[in-house]
């Protein structure tokens, strides 16, 4: 699917409610890297379960510095009832040339201390919530 619509990164929804997300990375790290058939293992063994989203009606800077702060290039974008309406991207603030945006990519593009918490292998995103009220971690109940 990820090759069909050419990009790196899927939501995974229950019906349209967000549970997690699969990047290419995921596949790589989680699953080939591992030994694990890519074509044989289910999505939620490998997905991001803790995704660092944000609401379709927040401010665009507040998105931008979120993305800076945890390096990530893409975030699902969520109603008020916690459904997926879109994601969104560093491509599409570059496209739109929101101002920032540059600052945003060097900050993402930074290299990271390699994550050695070992979490069973498997990396969240962390919650935003406390600094920036209006984007979010959602922990789905599963």
């Amino acid at each position: 699917m990820m090759d069909d619509l050419n990009v790196g990164a899927l939501p995974v929804c229950d019906g349209r409610r967000l549970v997690g997300i699969l990047t290419d990375r995921d596949i790589v790290v989680r699953s080939t890297a591992d030994g694990m058939r890519p074509d044989a293992t289910p999505v939620h063994s490998v997905m991001t379960d803790e995704v660092c989203w944000c609401f379709e009606d927040d401010p665009v800077d507040a998105i931008k510095r979120a993305m800076a702060r945890r390096q990530i290039r893409r975030m699902p974008v969520v109603d008020h009832g916690k459904r997926l309406v879109d994601m969104i991207t560093l491509g599409d603030l570059a496209t739109d040339r929101a101002p920032g945006t540059a600052d945003a990519l060097r900050s993402i593009s930074e290299p990271s201390e390699p994550d050695r918490t070992a979490r069973t292998g498997r990396y969240a995103y962390e919650g935003l919530g406390r600094t920036m009220p209006a984007i979010s971690t959602w922990r789905p109940n599963r």
